[in-house]
């Protein structure tokens, strides 16, 4: 019987087959299949996934004008598509970037109290945390509205409105049409601001805890997927 045809041969070979593949697979170029085919440190099937281009370097780019760039999205957890993941009425890139670290951008109560933290005061400064964030957010158009009433989600609590429902009280008269506060101005026409900038995806911020967000200039970018 000639060595090729031994029971041990066979088994050695088939481990050292078996041994080469799982290097492949664990050294798989980022380009490849399920990879990272543009380089910019978002996997294909999450970009596909969110419907972002996974062939064009986007990881600068902030698709839902959140404050946070889509690769700061990635790594959070975060829908770069939603400017509010949790629908807790406070952007992600607010609860990125608070300094308290006081909520989570994928928990719309953090500290299961009952409140969303939208109505929370992080800072303690006596106004919510919706409030700030619309104060400074640049583009508020885009902002949740669930019932198409004209007055986004985060701010129908406020306005003692139901985000589920377009005429809270029925009586004919939708909640953006209604003046809440009696200040002689609609909730709707409270709720749009003029001054908003929809129109770049350039405007978010990485979340200052892993470097820059600039394509790695070598094409051979490795990562493990999970």
């Amino acid at each position: 019987m000639s060595l090729l045809d031994s029971p041990t041969f066979k088994v050695v070979s088939a481990t050292s087959a078996m041994a080469v593949a799982g290097l492949l697979t664990l050294t798989a170029p980022a380009g490849a299949a399920g990879g990272d085919r543009d380089h910019d440190g978002m996997p294909n099937r999450w970009e596909v996934a969110h419907h972002l281009n996974a062939n064009k370097a986007n990881a600068k780019r902030d698709a839902d004008h959140d404050g946070l760039k889509n690769i700061a999205e990635f790594r959070h957890g975060t829908d770069p598509r939603d400017e509010d993941s949790d629908d807790d009425g406070d952007d992600d890139g607010d609860e990125v970037h608070d300094g308290s670290q006081s909520t989570d951008p994928e928990d719309g109560d953090t500290d299961d109290d009952g409140t969303v933290d939208g109505d929370e005061d992080a800072d303690h400064d006596g106004a919510d945390n919706e409030d700030e964030d619309d104060a400074t957010e640049t583009c508020q158009a885009d902002d949740d509205d669930s019932d198409d009433d004209g007055v986004a989600d985060e701010d129908e609590n406020e306005d003692g409105t139901s985000a589920h429902d377009a005429d809270s009280d029925d009586d004919g008269t939708e909640d953006g049409a209604e003046d809440s506060d009696d200040d002689g101005t609609d909730n709707a026409s409270e709720d749009d601001d003029q001054g908003d900038d929809c129109q770049g995806e350039d405007e978010g911020d990485d979340d200052g805890e892993h470097g820059d967000d600039r394509p790695a200039a070598s094409t051979s970018a490795w990562y493990v997927v999970r």
